[in-house]
């Protein structure tokens, strides 16, 4: 099969390379998390960046069907942290568990201006209150 694009590679190292050396700005991005249907119906957009203080729904691994506010955003490792999902270490200690973007489902997004604008910029519609 033809390669649709020419101006991408399909260069595995590349790709990986690319990934790995990611700048925090492009980082963002490829930490987008799909809204919940009835997100997508009032906003009239399918995935968004992930951040601090929106509430989502784990759907994928061993913490599937938990549901919290995202805590912190962990761009350098490409994981979110919840604040009800931690683990106890032997010493007693709480730490907290990391969970890939992709494997989570916005339930309620933390609006402010700036995530207004970008639902507009990206041709959805946001009720301005």
């Amino acid at each position: 099969m033809a390669k649709c694009s020419k101006d991408v590679s399909s260069n595995r190292n590349k790709s990986r390379k690319a990934y790995f050396n990611a700048p925090s700005s492009v980082r963002r991005v490829m930490m987008s998390a799909p809204l919940s249907k009835d997100l997508v119906e009032k906003y009239g957009v399918k995935r968004l960046p992930v951040r601090k203080a929106d509430q989502v729904l784990v759907v994928r691994g061993s913490k599937k069907g938990q549901e919290g506010t995202i805590s912190s955003v962990y761009r350098l490792k490409y994981a979110i942290q919840l604040e009800k999902l931690t683990r106890e270490k032997s010493n007693g200690a709480s730490v907290p568990i990391n969970i890939h973007p992709s494997k989570v489902v916005i339930t309620k997004l933390h609006l402010d201006k700036n995530r207004k604008a970008l639902i507009a910029r990206k041709g959805g519609k946001v009720d301005e209150e």
